[in-house]
């Protein structure tokens, strides 16, 4: 009996130990879980959390709103079918976004971009085959008034809007012209508004198509035929053909004139020169600024002279296109001042300041009194 009643006591103490082991094992795990929150706030923990905010790089950010609520977060490029609205989110609380130039510039009614809490939504309705071209949305970071494009969470979608009747986008503009220079590829622009639709490229004068190896030519269904090294051999009239998988009718683009050029980038290059550099008194003369550029800079001029504020100038501003060499072509521009009826006060420098994107050059002449 008393053997027993050992037996019993030893187990109890045993069931006793364990228990206070448990709970001093418990109590410890409990004091882990408090400090473990503390260290998920430590700062090296923060860019992981600015990543699931904003979208981390390389992430897509741009989804598009499907139906019954449903979210297709977009890639490279996507195909839709034409009329049926279109909307797009992109996450975040400050967001800018980029589409097609067009819709700015008609101020197209059809767009509408409304900034949320937490995201930015782009609609657009009854999209058509002119609308194809690439969709983008940013983060925009600002410290106070500042603010600027985040490059890092930056995502874009080349957006084709299928039409069988319109196979290449349409365009305001039925004849464009496309400059040439050696130092950078040049593009045909004839997009398509179907991926898999084949194209060919055509030139007029004289009628062939061209070969496009992929190399020296390739075509890019979101830009069109790529020139990567231009020279006066590619300059004249071309256009494009579209063949359709549907129908055996060819489709013809815009027709496209490809003109040479070579001439310095930079500066304006000005010359300055007077009808006299001797006058006389109750006579005429003429100073004429010119500048010899690329055919698509803008060039702007001012002037000045003696008697300015004081005397009456006429100043007539032109430019045109010409052809310098074999086959190039320069724009050159003029600005022409005129002195009617010459007075002591006219005689002295010229001035004529010449401008472009680039910078600026002056460039001088005087006249003298004859006498």
């Amino acid at each position: 009996m008393k053997l027993w009643l050992f037996f019993t006591l030893a187990l109890l103490w045993l069931e006793v130990q364990n228990g206070v082991c448990q709970q001093v094992k418990r109590k410890k795990e409990a004091g882990e879980n408090r400090i473990r929150p503390g260290r998920k706030r430590v700062k090296v923990r923060y860019p992981k959390v600015k990543e699931q905010e904003a979208g981390s790089k390389g992430q897509s950010i741009l989804t598009q709103v499907l139906d019954k609520g449903r979210f297709l977060r977009l890639g490279e490029s996507l195909s839709l079918s034409p009329d049926k609205t279109l909307e797009l989110r992109c996450k975040g609380t400050k967001i800018g976004w980029a589409y097609p130039s067009y819709l700015d510039t008609f101020n197209d009614n059809r767009l509408s971009i409304k900034q949320h809490e937490r995201y930015s939504q782009l609609i657009l309705t009854s999209p058509s085959a002119a609308d194809t071209g690439e969709y983008s949305c940013w983060v925009v970071l600002c410290d106070g008034l500042e603010c600027e494009k985040d490059g890092d969470t930056t995502s874009a979608t080349y957006i084709y809007f299928t039409d069988k009747d319109e196979l290449f986008v349409p365009s305001a503009i039925h004849f464009e012209i496309i400059y040439l220079r050696p130092d950078k590829p040049a593009t045909v622009p004839c997009r398509v508004t179907n991926p898999k639709i084949k194209v060919s490229l055509h030139r007029e004068v004289p009628a062939e198509e061209i070969a496009v190896d992929g190399t020296q030519i390739s075509y890019n269904p979101t830009k069109g035929f790529i020139i990567q090294n231009p020279s006066p051999e590619h300059k004249g009239a071309y256009y494009c053909k579209a063949n359709s998988t549907t129908k055996t009718t060819s489709q013809i683009s815009t027709k496209y004139q490809l003109l040479y050029v070579e001439v310095p980038s930079g500066p304006p290059f000005a010359t300055i020169e007077a009808s006299s550099n001797k006058v006389s008194g109750g006579d005429i003369f003429n100073v004429t600024c010119t500048v010899l550029g690329e055919p698509e800079v803008n060039v702007s001029f001012s002037w000045k002279y003696p008697g300015q504020g004081q005397r009456p100038v006429s100043i007539h501003d032109s430019w045109r296109l010409i052809n310098r060499g074999v086959g190039h072509t320069t724009r050159i521009s003029q600005s022409v001042l005129i002195v009617d009826d010459v007075e002591t006060i006219d005689y002295g420098k010229y001035i004529c300041t010449t401008k472009n994107k680039k910078g600026e050059t002056l460039v001088a002449t005087s006249v003298k009194s004859h006498d």
